[in-house]
């Protein structure tokens, strides 16, 4: 699956937590999806070129969007040991304000 990058977009981050401030080096993508997968802390994930995610996480969940601008950069930069395509995941340089989007 091919993962297109969208600058004034909107970024996402998975947790089993509650919190407003995500660390600096946590992971964030645009990529809703695979944020929600996340959130169920799985050992194994996979996805299909049609985008469908496949994992065996079964925490319960919450998923966060950035709640302020992201620029590449200055704020992210590419996870250098991600096994996903390229543009799936960033990781943040600072801390970054998250508003709690949803319990999964």
């Amino acid at each position: 699956m091919k993962v297109e990058i969208q600058p004034q977009g909107n970024w996402y981050h998975g947790s089993a937590e509650k919190f407003d401030i995500l660390r600096e080096g946590s992971t964030i993508t645009q990529w809703k999806e695979l944020a929600e997968a996340f959130s169920h802390q799985p050992t194994e994930l996979s996805y299909e070129d049609d985008g469908s995610i496949h994992h065996n996480g079964i925490e319960k969940g919450y998923l966060f969007i950035v709640d302020e601008p992201v620029q590449f950069g200055a704020d992210i930069y590419p996870h250098s040991r991600t096994t996903m395509e390229q543009g799936a995941e960033f990781l943040t340089k600072r801390p970054l304000k998250v508003r709690l989007m949803q319990e999964l």
